[in-house]
């Protein structure tokens, strides 16, 4: 029986309304008509708890036989025979299985049935808020349940499953439904939605394949998502969410459990223990569920005690105020379940101190809040007082969550923004006026955020003075997204999701829970450093790149730590050098090297190089393993080259001879190794030497970090022998050609680890026409004969790069020849200056930054220096510029033939050209864009041209090219 006065109407409107609906129920119903009859307290509260619910009204109207139900019927037994009849609801029936249909229909009536009763109830204070959540999850579980076993007996019948009994299709089926957060815990809100995880064991002997799991499972769960959720003309039953599954982002809806129990043991956050304190077995194979919450416990409760959680399940609470918008309290529009002070806070500071303690304290393992309350207060770990009064607290916001969404079953949390609605909730709470009520919330909200706030105290910032640095959970932390802008980040929420996505494990790098701590820890140092950098989002998003493709993380992150020059290198790379980023993405061995305390106090001479070489192929036994290593050793080296050029370690001229040295080096090993293989295969040729020319910028020391290699193999042998003379021997022709062509696939084709460098072999006497291996009396006959102007140009360029030393010799001593030769300098002059305008014609520059075709570029720079070295001997000047740079040819023959002001301009811009190329060649594919330019390029740029901007720079480009080509024409007259 209900009490007088236990709650108000509303208005006497809306319950002139609520009386209208009641006598409309009285004509079909007689136990309505007898209740109108009589103005006792059970009308007056019927009244009342129609017009104050919208929704209780409708429903009376629509189903006036509930009347009669509260009416005359014992409660909870009625409740009962609902829940029972909602679990039964998929047997058959007469041997026939319902419809997906009609069990859809058999739980919407359910559910309607019980919302009725059991608001009424609830209102009437017959229960309280800890019965309603009972029976709204008893239902939940039913209908859960039920359809669950519809879909496992379809599945049966269909032949998609075999059930081991089809009489009882969950038991033994390896399908097991968690239910999660208040479904778990018994606390379901009148309104709630429910929230589970679906596992499945493959090897329960349901699935006729059990590789089909995923599927077959998957498919069924978006059918038990309608058959809850769907609004059909009989309403809904519950509204379900399955996003809790291990990294619901990439996941199927059913999860196998070997899958799950990697997932949890390997990348398991948290706010993901947290939630499993509360998950219960609620359909399915509960035997089996509760086995695997069993496997679950020691991640969920961990053996030592686990203060690291706090800092965790605090950030989530600030990321569901930043995701809910909620600041200071207040009563109108609060939200009683996520605003400070509500419920969340309450279950947060359960569920965090069992985090902590629960691993040793198995008593303290439960799942429902009051329940977790009264167990901290018996283990001492919080005083009765204090759990008797967050339990107060608890209850007294669930009544009022309870009664918000009775209004019109809403899932709102809200407390209303207006007087008249607040009015509402407050006279269905039993309070007299809003006052009374606003005075009592406030008090309740207070105390329970005064205690929340106290747990949390002694939280460790997971960031130093920069502010909060927090990416747990599944939102955006507030606090980090405003200390990621302050630290220089253009979209901090782009940005804190990919840090969660290192934090969730998805990575090789942060699968362990180590490695995670280590990134952790880190974190700060790691963000204000790529902050500092410009356009810091781009360079973070590199890293981010680079993080994706390492094995591992946790010595990286670790060296990192306790090395603060290493994470400078790091941040350069990303925000100055995309190439460098993309080949350390894609090739993380690369950064091995950086890991040598020697890398920045050694240069790369050919001595370091040549040592370095020879430790690493030691042990290559297999050919193929040996050009793989010899591919790890290029890129490795190269990208070492690469970042003391990128720290000004080495300026750009020594980077072009550490590359040129690397490439010698490189080039010789492979030569030695294509030469036992061919001799394994083919014998040795009587007589037989091969050496290893290299033309253009391996000729001259002149490399960069994206350089292919120009290249001539020169051979000879005793001309009375007409093979080689091994197992499988081949004529000399066809043996010289095959050693070519096996060096050139030993350095240019693709393997494992990628290519050496491209090699061409177009500056072979007679182009592409010619042998790609050139006889030394044929290569000695061209020169001096058959060769153009062009050709002896790139001959002063020439270099034996490697082999056999008395060839070596021989083929020097031709080139020094050739360029004694004292030619007519008027043809040569008209050669040179015809070639130039060619050039010019057919390939125009691009722009300033085309430093190579520019006017006054770098071919301007080396036609001087090769038609001066060409005319010499005319001019009766005896010089030998073989092995040197463009540089050092320069300074002779300038000495001899330029201005002092002609000479220190060439130099000057060859300079400038060689710093700013070495440079853009390092950082990035293609042509340089100034533009779309990474500001740490830029910088770097700026910094090698020693100018305070690109404009500056380029200006400075401009006026050196203009002077060289001045000379150029001061030079080279026709």
């Amino acid at each position: 029986m209900v009490s007088p006065d236990i709650i108000r109407q509303l208005t006497q409107a809306e319950a002139k309304a609520a009386l209208s609906v009641l006598k409309d129920a009285a004509k079909l119903e007689p136990a309505v008509a007898e209740l109108l009859a009589d103005d006792g307290p059970l009308k007056s509260f019927l009244v009342s708890a129609l017009s104050l619910s919208p929704f209780l009204s409708e429903t009376a109207a629509r189903s006036p036989a509930l009347l009669t139900t509260a009416i005359h019927e014992p409660l909870e037994p009625r409740l009962r025979q609902i829940v029972s009849r909602a679990r039964d609801c998929w047997r058959p029936n007469d041997g026939q299985i319902p419809s997906e249909n009609e069990v859809m229909t058999a739980l919407r009536v359910a559910k309607r049935e019980l919302s009725f009763l059991v608001a009424l109830a609830d209102l009437g204070r017959i229960f309280t808020a800890r019965d309603t959540t009972f029976w709204l999850s008893a239902l939940a579980d039913a209908a859960t349940a039920a359809a669950i076993d519809h879909l496992l007996l379809a599945g049966h019948e269909s032949g998609k499953l075999r059930l081991p009994d089809p009489s009882n299709p969950s038991e033994r089926s390896g399908l097991i439904v968690l239910g999660m957060g208040k479904l778990g815990g018994r606390e379901l809100n009148y309104s709630s939605d429910i929230d589970i995880v679906v596992f499945f064991d493959p090897e329960a002997g349901t699935l006729p394949d059990p590789m089909d799991g995923s599927e077959t499972y998957g498919r069924m769960m978006r059918r038990l998502i309608r058959i809850l959720q769907e609004r059909t003309a009989d309403g809904y039953v519950f509204r379900t969410d399955l996003r809790l599954r291990p990294d619901p982002g990439s996941t199927p809806l059913a999860v196998s459990l070997d899958a799950a129990l990697v997932y949890y043991e390997a990348r398991g956050q948290n706010w993901e223990r947290a939630a499993y304190i509360k998950a219960r077995p609620v359909a399915g194979d509960i035997a089996a569920g509760e086995n695997f919450m069993r496997l679950l416990t020691p991640f969920v409760f961990r053996k030592y005690l686990d203060y690291a959680a706090i800092a965790d399940i605090h950030s989530i609470k600030r990321q569901i105020h930043a995701h809910k918008g909620h600041g200071a309290i207040a009563v109108k529009g609060h939200d009683v379940k996520l605003g400070r002070g509500g419920i969340r806070e309450i279950e947060f500071f359960a569920q965090t101190q069992q985090l902590i303690a629960g691993g040793r304290m198995p008593p303290i393992r439960v799942r429902e809040t009051e329940a977790a309350l009264r167990a901290l207060a018996e283990a001492r770990w919080i005083s009765h007082e204090i759990a008797d009064e967050m339990t107060e607290c608890y209850w007294f916001l669930r009544d009022i969550e309870h009664r918000i969404q009775m209004v019109r079953d809403e899932q709102s949390h809200h407390l209303p923004d207006t007087e008249a609605e607040l009015k509402r909730i407050a006279f269905m709470l039993g309070f007299r006026d809003t006052k009374s009520f606003s005075a009592r919330l406030e008090e309740v909200l207070r105390t329970v955020e005064k205690r929340y706030s106290r747990l949390f105290e002694q939280e460790a910032k997971l960031s130093g003075t920069n502010g909060n640095l927090v990416f747990t959970g599944q939102q955006d932390d507030p606090e980090t997204l405003e200390t990621l802008s302050s630290l220089g980040f253009e979209r901090p929420a782009d940005i804190s999701r990919v840090i969660r996505t290192w934090h969730n494990g998805r990575y090789r790098a942060t699968q362990s829970v180590e490695a995670r701590e280590r990134l952790t820890e880190l974190m700060p140092a790691l963000l204000k450093a790529f902050g500092e950098s410009k356009r810091a989002d781009e360079a973070l998003l590199r890293f981010d790149s680079f993080l994706k493709g390492l094995p591992a993380g946790i010595q990286l992150f670790s060296l990192v730590a306790n090395n603060p020059p290493l994470l400078a290198l790091i941040v350069t790379i990303m925000s100055s050098a995309p190439r460098l980023a993309d080949i350390v993405a894609s090739k993380p061995h690369v950064f091995d090297g950086m890991l040598d305390p020697g890398l920045i106090v050694e240069l790369p001479t050919r001595e370091h190089l040549s040592h370095r070489l020879t430790t690493f192929l030691t042990g290559a036994r297999a050919y193929e393993e040996l050009l793989d290593r010899l591919r790890i050793f290029a890129a490795e080296q190269r990208f070492l080259i690469g970042i003391r050029l990128l720290t000004a370690t080495i300026t750009g001229e020594q980077a072009a001879r550490a590359f040129t040295h690397l490439a010698d080096l490189l080039i010789e090993a492979a030569l030695d190794a294509v030469m036992r293989e061919i001799e394994a295969g083919h014998g040795p040729y009587p007589g037989g030497r091969v050496a290893v020319m290299g033309m253009g910028k391996l000729g001259s020391f002149e490399l960069t970090a994206g350089s292919d290699v120009d290249l001539i193999l020169l051979y000879d042998y005793d001309g009375s022998a007409a093979e080689s003379s091994g197992p499988k021997p081949l004529d000399a022709v066809r043996y010289f050609t095959r050693i070519t062509q096996r060096l050139i696939a030993a350095l240019s084709a693709p393997m494992a680890e990628g290519v050496i460098f491209e090699v061409d072999l177009r500056l072979r006497p007679s182009g592409n026409k010619g042998p790609v291996a050139t006889r030394i009396t044929s290569f000695q006959k061209y020169q001096h004969e058959d060769a153009w102007t062009w050709e002896h140009m790139a001959l002063t360029r020439a270099r034996l790069v490697c082999g056999d030393e008395s060839l070596v010799t021989e083929a020097k001593d031709i080139i020094c020849d050739v360029l004694a030769t004292a030619d007519d300098p008027d043809k040569i002059t008209r050669d040179v200056a015809e070639m130039r305008a060619l050039i010019e014609k057919e390939k125009p520059p691009r722009d300033v930054w085309d430093m190579k075709l520019i006017r006054g570029g770098l071919i301007d720079i080396e036609f001087i220096a090769q038609y001066l070295r060409l005319i010499a001997p005319a001019k009766g000047e005896v010089v030998n510029t073989y092995g040197l740079s463009t540089a050092d040819a320069l300074k002779i023959l300038g000495a001899r033939f330029l201005q002092p002001d002609q000479l220190e301009t060439c130099l000057a811009a060859l300079r400038l050209y060689t710093e700013l190329s070495q440079i853009i060649r390092l950082c990035v594919d293609g042509p340089f864009d100034a533009k779309d330019a990474p500001a740490g390029l830029v910088e770097l740029l700026c910094r090698a041209g020693d100018c305070p901007d690109l404009k500056t720079l380029e200006g400075e480009m401009k006026r050196l090219s203009s002077a060289v080509r001045d000379t150029f024409k001061a030079v080279v007259r026709k």
